[in-house]
């Protein structure tokens, strides 16, 4: 770890006395010592999660996005710590233009003027990875053509993520090593989650094919518009979309005033998601407020227009079938289903006792259910039973926590648009569809048609494989009824050597009762003798 980074670190965790996070009938001997010089510090006034997201703003861009990745982990940190660092902003000063455009002319190997027709030097947006210029492609005649953004990685950005992750790394395993209940908090495994996101944001080539994913599936919908890529202007460290012309979907005072339909945008945001996970396989994970807008055409069947999809998510089909179950056993209260699913998906061991299981859970839901359903948080239920789950050994997997992210950004924003948005309401009917389609003919016609080739393929070998595994079996037989009568033979062996071994014992304790009123002078001689058979049984081989 740079030493210069290590004491710009120092400071900050002096300023914000972040010793005060770790109760102090918790901290070992050596760290006491170590932490001795913050007591010299003023107390803060601030609460530990106010002084956990300004140490992190403080520490860097790099930081703060890492903080944001724990604000979407209930299941790791108490929920006053969760609720600050949600407030987390990414927003950083940009860098200068000629940077940008030096980047840009060497990504794609022409000057500026020849590549655009127009380049907008004030950016339109800056976070701590990329920023945004607005431009415009040249036409046919060579005149102003469409209106696009440029998005272009910060300059040296991959060498700064690379340093602060090693750092991280380094923080991760001190804690998880030194502190109490580090290996509970698994911080390793939480900064290596963190390592995949911000590759991912690294990648503008991949962000982009994501997007045209998306574009893809949502061919025509109402419901979701993504921004064209433009692959001939695309590189790693460079990205050109259509620019798109939307209402920020906070700006509540837009949407009112052109008399959008709030209780269909709401609604619309459920089904999108549940769209994206159920039938797509295929989920846009960073959906919260700012890459989020709203098209300014037919407000009264408002259209959602996403821009950003570096991060996306999918499940196996397994956790999918899983996850709409458990969705489904949940909100009907039948919580002895919920317990066995977890089971049978291998979310949890398989020798989690059900009935325990079963009970926690009822805790955990009963008293949320006592709600109408409209004031109910789908989203804090699906974490309250991940992290009763986590209570039984449950590992969340990187992609569940991706849903759950994403699922917290889609309601948290459904209420802000519409408070009395009922998610239930709109999930139910769609779960309900997705389980029946699941077992329609016509979806096992699809699988059928799906992978029919390969099945083709592999038929012609098929009989030999059979022949193959019996004349295996036959070759096996005698071996396995060799070993069989081995078994059995050691199994009798044992039986006689624990019944030699417990006559030995009584014989010892009979002695020892014989011999008990002489024992520290002299044995008897009947006690030498039945100590002489229970010693000749313990050695018979």
């Amino acid at each position: 770890m740079p030493l210069a980074r290590s004491f710009a670190i120092a400071r900050v965790f002096l300023r914000y006395r972040l010793d005060q996070l770790i109760p102090i009938s918790k901290r070992p001997l050596w760290l006491r010592t170590l932490c001795a010089p913050a007591q010299l510090m003023p107390q803060s006034n601030l609460s530990r999660g106010q002084r956990l997201r300004r140490a992190l703003e403080d520490l860097g861009p790099i930081f703060v996005k890492f903080g944001q990745l724990l604000s979407t982990r209930p299941d790791l940190l108490p929920a006053d710590i969760i609720g600050e660092l949600d407030q987390l902003q990414d927003n950083v000063p940009p860098f200068p233009v000629d940077q940008c455009v030096a980047r840009i002319e060497a990504a794609l190997g022409a000057p500026l003027a020849q590549l655009f027709a127009e380049f907008e030097r004030e950016p339109l947006a800056s976070a701590s990875v990329a920023q945004v210029h607005g431009a415009r492609l040249f036409d046919q005649q060579g005149g102003q053509g469409e209106a696009i953004v440029v998005k272009v990685l910060r300059p040296d950005i991959e060498n700064i993520i690379e340093q602060d992750l090693r750092l991280l790394t380094f923080i991760a395993r001190w804690i998880q090593r030194y502190m109490p209940d580090g290996r509970r908090f698994r911080p390793v495994e939480v900064v290596e989650d963190y390592r995949h996101t911000i590759e991912g944001e690294l990648d503008l080539v991949r962000e982009a094919a994501n997007a045209s994913e998306l574009k893809r599936n949502f061919s025509n919908s109402p419901l979701l518009y993504i921004p064209a890529v433009h692959w001939d202007y695309t590189r790693q460290n460079v990205l050109v979309l259509e620019r798109i012309e939307g209402i920020p979907v906070t700006d509540l005072a837009q949407l009112h005033a052109q008399n959008t339909n709030m209780q269909l945008l709401a609604e619309r945001g459920v089904k999108i998601f549940f769209q994206q996970v159920f039938e797509h396989n295929f989920f846009h994970a960073d959906m919260h407020p700012g890459n989020i807008f709203v098209s300014r055409q037919q407000p009264q069947k408002p259209r959602y227009i996403a821009v950003d999809t570096a991060i996306v998510g999918s499940l196996t089909q397994q956790d999918q079938y899983y996850l709409a179950r458990n969705l489904l056993a949940m909100f009907r209260r039948d919580y002895r289903m919920v317990a066995e699913l977890h089971v049978q998906s291998g979310w949890v061991h398989p020798d989690t006792p059900i009935n325990v299981f079963e009970a926690a859970i009822r805790a955990v839901c009963e008293p949320i259910f006592e709600k109408p359903l409209g004031e109910i948080s789908f989203a804090r239920v699906l974490i309250s039973l991940f992290q009763t789950a986590r209570r039984f050994d449950m590992v969340v997997q990187p992609q569940l926590v991706l849903l759950q992210k994403t699922l917290l950004n889609i309601e948290g924003l459904g209420r802000q648009l519409y408070p009395q948005l009922d998610l239930w309401k709109t999930a139910h009917p769609f779960l309900e569809r997705w389980m029946r389609e699941r077992i329609h003919p016509k979806t096992i016609i699809g699988e059928i048609k799906r992978y029919g080739p390969e099945w083709l393929e592999k038929f012609p070998q098929l009989p030999q494989l059979v022949f193959s595994t019996l004349e295996q079996g036959r070759e096996l037989a005698p071996q396995l009824a060799k070993l069989g009568s081995q078994m059995a033979s050691t199994r009798q062996r044992g039986r006689q050597r624990f019944l030699r071994r417990m006559a030995a014992g009584l014989l010892l304790i009979s002695a020892t009762l014989v011999a008990a009123p002489q024992l520290l002078v002299q044995l008897p001689a009947a006690s030498w003798l039945l100590a002489s058979v229970a010693i000749i049984l313990l050695l018979w081989p």
